[in-house]
């Protein structure tokens, strides 16, 4: 049985940059290249010519950038779109927030050097991230009919796109803390739902984010300008309060002790995560039991999955993001679990998460 392809544009004004990057992905058999453009111009017509499954695109380049061509084609065509640039390195957050809002599926740094051999190195990430990529649905769904609420512990659909329906006024659980889990595509996703939390929020927020090393101080900075919330990074001995908003550190794993005082642990052989959203997720479920309510967002992988099946197991609340009608990396797995109670678009989560808080 033959592999259908993933047909894949570039779009890179380096010719050097360009050769390289035709040459790792087509040297896998589940990847074709099927046009090139120069800049983001060129790129819209070869688009609309070859009906790519991914489009890769360098961020700086004449007459059309990498920014500006992501906005056109989610405006018109939309389909995922990854941004391969010397300008998305982890040091570059406001660009990769900028990228991210405009509709970009994710990021992925250039070589810094640029030479043949260090692309070589990033040949399989590169490859597996179109991969997944290619299965995405960026494209706007059609409104569906939304299903009723049904609390923690009622039977539900598992793997199927679980709908809450906002405001319910029969709800009696009381929750005591919040933990969000999601990777680097979940920043926007992020700022989009404590964007939306008052400043007098009940709940403590606890977040785990894969991102790389650099960008958490950044990212701190750039929440505190978007919400009304305190955001900061978690810190050891600390006790969670409501109304605030605490990050894994970078390297740590963050825990709660038998006190439910932060405390921070380092990753065990195996771990491909550290800091990890299930370490985080299961240690909220074991100190906070049922009154814990999760929320996982979209990422690659797997990690959060475990956690949230604990978080269910314990009578807690789980959701996981429904990103545009279509499951995939961590959310998929978590359904495919059972661990996820609700599946909810990202505008939904904030007053999901509001109505809960008031039985605090």
């Amino acid at each position: 049985m033959s592999i259908r392809q993933k047909k894949v544009v570039l779009v890179e004004d380096s010719p050097v940059a360009l050769e390289i990057l035709q040459r790792l992905l087509n040297s896998s058999p589940e990847v074709a290249v099927v046009g090139t453009a120069r800049d983001g111009e060129e790129g819209l017509e070869v688009i609309t010519k070859t009906q790519p499954d991914v489009i890769c695109t360098d961020l700086m380049m004449e007459n059309m950038d990498g920014l500006e061509l992501t906005k056109r084609v989610m405006a018109q065509d939309p389909r995922p779109i990854l941004v391969i640039s010397n300008f998305v390195q982890n040091t570059d957050i406001d660009t990769i927030f900028r990228l991210l809002q405009a509709g970009a599926a994710d990021i992925f740094p250039k070589p810094t050097t640029g030479s043949p051999t260090d692309y070589e190195k990033i040949r399989a990430a590169l490859i597996a991230k179109i991969k997944v990529l290619s299965s995405m649905k960026v494209a706007a769904k059609p409104q569906q009919e939304k299903q009723p609420l049904t609390p923690p512990g009622s039977p539900t659909t598992s793997g199927s796109s679980l709908k809450a329906e906002t405001p319910v006024t029969n709800v009696t659980l009381s929750f005591r803390v919040i933990c969000i889990g999601a990777s680097t595509r979940g920043l926007q996703a992020i700022q989009k739902i404590l964007g939306k939390l008052p400043a007098d929020f009940p709940l403590p927020i606890i977040c785990t984010l894969h991102v790389g090393e650099g960008v958490l101080s950044k990212l701190v900075d750039w929440l505190s300008l978007e919400c009304k919330l305190r955001i900061k990074v978690a810190e050891i001995g600390e006790s969670p309060e409501p109304g605030t908003v605490y990050f894994a550190p970078e390297k740590n794993h963050l825990e709660l002790d038998s006190r439910g005082k932060f405390i921070y642990s380092r990753a065990v052989p195996g771990e491909k995560h550290c800091p990890s959203i299930t370490v985080m997720f299961k240690s909220m479920a074991s100190f906070y039991g049922k009154t814990t309510a999760g929320v996982l967002l979209t990422g690659l992988g797997h990690d959060g999955v475990q956690g949230l099946q604990a978080i269910s197991q314990v009578g807690g609340l789980t959701i996981a993001q429904d990103d545009n009608g279509v499951a995939f990396g961590m959310v998929k797995e978590a359904l495919a679990l059972g661990a996820a109670q609700h599946l909810l678009p990202i505008e939904d989560i904030p007053p999901f998460l509001l109505l809960f808080s008031l039985n605090k």
